[in-house]
């Protein structure tokens, strides 16, 4: 266990110096403004670190979820990667310290970034425990002041109900949830004429809810909402 702790520093160490080595190495070539969009750029910072840890040994990727050190979007990048590469194939015992591991990450962190992919992965491991809580909250999500928030989201809430059965009761979850959302905020939407991104997402998700359960709960919804779908 020591041994595979000591790795996982090393490794960090060695993403950290070739991250900053890239970031520098770009910047005297001559690319203005290059490091601070490198630096600032949420998707770019999680895409790069998930990349990164892509290729380690799972048991690397393991003892990173449990460790409290890495920042926020370290610890997104690697719950993205066990989710992509491993969460499919978790069963019995593993999924049971998965879910553990996760659950507890999930109460420490104060990152939108970790929460959503926890969220989808804890998903991804149990469906049938963890739908009815986990989607409410990635939904919510869609409000996030923050694009990479929610488009994380979004992205994640299309591959969830993706891989369903178009089940009238998670339909009927995703229907209700968003009913709330756009019945608080429909005196915004009188004079929407194009829906903004954040507002475009909702509506995707609301057209497939009715989609399974069908045209009458439609009656159901706010009238401004019925001309934007």
């Amino acid at each position: 266990m020591k041994r595979v702790k000591l790795l996982v520093i090393v490794i960090l160490l060695l993403v950290a110096l070739s991250y900053v080595s890239s970031v520098f190495a770009q910047g005297a070539q001559g690319q203005e403004g290059v490091f601070d969009q490198v630096i600032f750029d949420d998707k770019q910072l999680l895409d790069g670190y998930a990349q990164k840890y892509a290729e380690l040994p799972k048991e690397v990727i393991v003892e990173m979820l449990k460790d409290d050190t890495l920042n926020s979007y370290q610890t997104a990048a690697v719950i993205r990667v066990y989710k992509e590469k491993y969460s499919n194939e978790a069963v019995a015992r593993e999924k049971v310290q998965m879910e553990k591991i996760l659950i507890r990450r999930l109460k420490l962190t104060d990152s939108p970034f970790v929460e959503v992919e926890i969220l989808h992965t804890l998903c991804l491991l149990d469906r049938y425990r963890y739908f009815d809580a986990m989607v409410p909250a990635l939904i919510q999500k869609l409000n996030h002041y923050n694009a990479a928030v929610n488009a994380m989201a979004f992205d994640s809430l299309n591959d969830i109900i993706g891989q369903g059965n178009k089940r009238t009761r998670e339909a009927r979850l995703v229907f209700n949830t968003l009913r709330k959302m756009l019945f608080l905020s429909r005196n915004r939407l009188v004079n929407v004429a194009e829906p903004d991104p954040k507002l475009a997402k909702k509506l995707k998700l609301l057209r497939w809810s009715v989609k399974v359960l069908g045209s009458q709960e439609l009656n159901k919804l706010p009238k401004e909402v019925i001309s934007l779908l």
